[in-house]
Order: C-alpha cells, then sequence, then structure tokens
C-alpha cells in the first residue's frame, strides 16, 4: 500500500462523499478506491468509513484523522510543488467551463496566446448555460457570472461586467425612444429565460435595485440569440457589455437609460476545494487575471 496515495484518496472522499465521485477525479475505478482506503483502516487498525448501499459515513476516529492527514496531504503538495515546478513546465489537459457566449467572445480568442506560452498544455472547453458539478462532470475550472452560493469551490474573481439596455437604431427609429422606466411596458423586450421562467432585469432607480420582468414575444435561454435578436431589430434587451461591445462602440446597437444601470457583477474563476491546484491549472488561471485585467486598463 502506498500510505500517502491512500491518505490522499480518503481526504478526498470526505471531501467529495463517494468512492466514485473520488475515483471519477483520480481516473481510477471505485472498487480501487474502496480497497486503498481499506487498506488503510487495517493498517491504522480504526474503521474510517461506515459503507452502506446508498451513502458513507465518516466515523469519530475518521473525522479525527481527516483533520491531521490533511495538513499532511496540502504541506507534501505544496512541497513537491515549490520543487518540482523548478524543474518542468506545464503540460497536460485542462478541463473548462463556461458559458457558450462568453467562451466565444472573451475567453477563446486569449487562447492563442497561452498556447504559445504553454505548448504541452491542452484543453477541453466545453460550455453550457447552467451551472456544471465540476467534480462530477470531471471539470477542473469553471467561468461563472453573478454572486457565487456555492461555498464547496474555491473562487478567484476574474473581472466584473456592467449590464446595459440595448436595441438597434431601427427598432427606435419604429418603436420611438424610451426615456424612462415605465415606457418599457409598451415596447417590445426580448426575455433571457430559464426552465422557461423569464429572468427579471436588474435595475437601479434612484439608488433602489428595481427588478422588472421584460414582456414580449421572443423568449430564449441563449445569449447569442439574445444579441442576434436585438441586431435584428426585435426589441430592447438587458445584456452584459462584453456581449454587444464592438456593436457599441461602432454604433450598429444604441444603450437605453444609462441611469438605470445597475451595479457591476462579479465574474469568478471556480474550481473544486481541498485538492492540489496542478501546475497547468495554476498558469492558466494566472494569465485568464492578467488578460483580463490588461483589457480593462
Amino acid at each position: 500500500m502506498d500510505r500517502l496515495n491512500a491518505i490522499r484518496l480518503f481526504v478526498r472522499l470526505v471531501e467529495c462523499g463517494s468512492f466514485s465521485a473520488v475515483g471519477r477525479e483520480e481516473g481510477i475505478g471505485q472498487p480501487a478506491v474502496s480497497k486503498q482506503i481499506l487498506a488503510l483502516e487495517r493498517y491504522l487498525g480504526a474503521q474510517l468509513v461506515l459503507r452502506t448501499s446508498r451513502q458513507i459515513t465518516i466515523t469519530e476516529a475518521g473525522q479525527t484523522f481527516y483533520a491531521t492527514a490533511k495538513q499532511l496531504v496540502d504541506g507534501f503538495d505544496a512541497l513537491e510543488s515549490s520543487v518540482g515546478e523548478r524543474q518542468q513546465s506545464p503540460r497536460g489537459m485542462l478541463r473548462i467551463n463556461t458559458a457558450p457566449a462568453h467562451g466565444r467572445l472573451c475567453i477563446t480568442p486569449l487562447l492563442p496566446g497561452f498556447f504559445r506560452r504553454y505548448p504541452d498544455v491542452a484543453i477541453e472547453l466545453s460550455v453550457s448555460e447552467r451551472h456544471v458539478d465540476l467534480v462530477g462532470d470531471g471539470i477542473d475550472l469553471a467561468i461563472r457570472h453573478g454572486r457565487l452560493v456555492d461555498s464547496t469551490l474555491t473562487a478567484r474573481k476574474l473581472s466584473e461586467m456592467d449590464f446595459v439596455l440595448v436595441a438597434s437604431p431601427g427598432y427606435l427609429a419604429a418603436k420611438g425612444l424610451p426615456t424612462r422606466l415605465a415606457d418599457l411596458d409598451r415596447h417590445a423586450c426580448i426575455a433571457f429565460a430559464k426552465d422557461r421562467e423569464r429572468y427579471p432585469w436588474s435595475l437601479k432607480v434612484k439608488r433602489e435595485k428595481v427588478s422588472y420582468v421584460p414582456r414580449g414575444s421572443l423568449i430564449t435561454g441563449d445569449a447569442e440569440q439574445i444579441r442576434a435578436a436585438v441586431l435584428c431589430g426585435l426589441g430592447i434587451a438587458q445584456a452584459p457589455y462584453w456581449l454587444v461591445a464592438d456593436e457599441i462602440r461602432s454604433g450598429v446597437v444604441q444603450v437605453l437609460l444609462p441611469e438605470l444601470q445597475p451595479e457591476r457583477v462579479p465574474i469568478h474563476l471556480v474550481y473544486p476545494s481541498g485538492r492540489r491546484i496542478p501546475m497547468r491549472l495554476r498558469v492558466f488561471i494566472d494569465y485568464l487575471v492578467s488578460a483580463f485585467e490588461r483589457a480593462e486598463r
């Protein structure tokens, strides 16, 4: 038995809550994880985990062992990284998840520079409007927009984004220019929806937050479709600035009611807590943060 590896697996078992999740994370089968934990228990002469067909429970001895074991694993990983990184360049596969439009417009254009700097790192980029299960889906890093609610993830702030109300000049010429919040009621509003539920627009009126439920003929769960609908003159939409930045600068779309613009919304890089961060992930995080900082200057 490789005791250090078995201890590492036990630490991840406590944090993940299942043998199968640890197996997926480590790229080994669930029986192999269970076998190593059992061998560790035999070596220690104590039961660390109670197993049932539906769940696992960490015993009192297991909880006590975990506290010291995590310090041991974290300390060893830090030592290994500090020595190993001086000897080799980052390599291997990174699995990254982001929203489709943000990936296409803001992340993919940055990848050529990253690959020139780190040619031995490969990236599998998956896109989804939903929040994926990082551990269950084997994702190394996700880019999340808005306030974070998952306390089991480690987060690093990437940027902040403005939301703007926009419409095409052609639509405004036909329907008129709204000058106050109440004017939106007589306009076609393009709504973003999830599970067929319209997301309210977050606005600010005299320093007070206001939720406005957009009403119109088009509802979509895809940011790219909202952008396309605005360009087609189908109505007014609230969109993150990065989605329509080029069109705003060129005059293809017009910003409306800027005094109603809400507070900026954070964008975070999130990754599972409690595990060693491989060098390839660390350099990718640093590269993205640096690139976004340069873009905002």
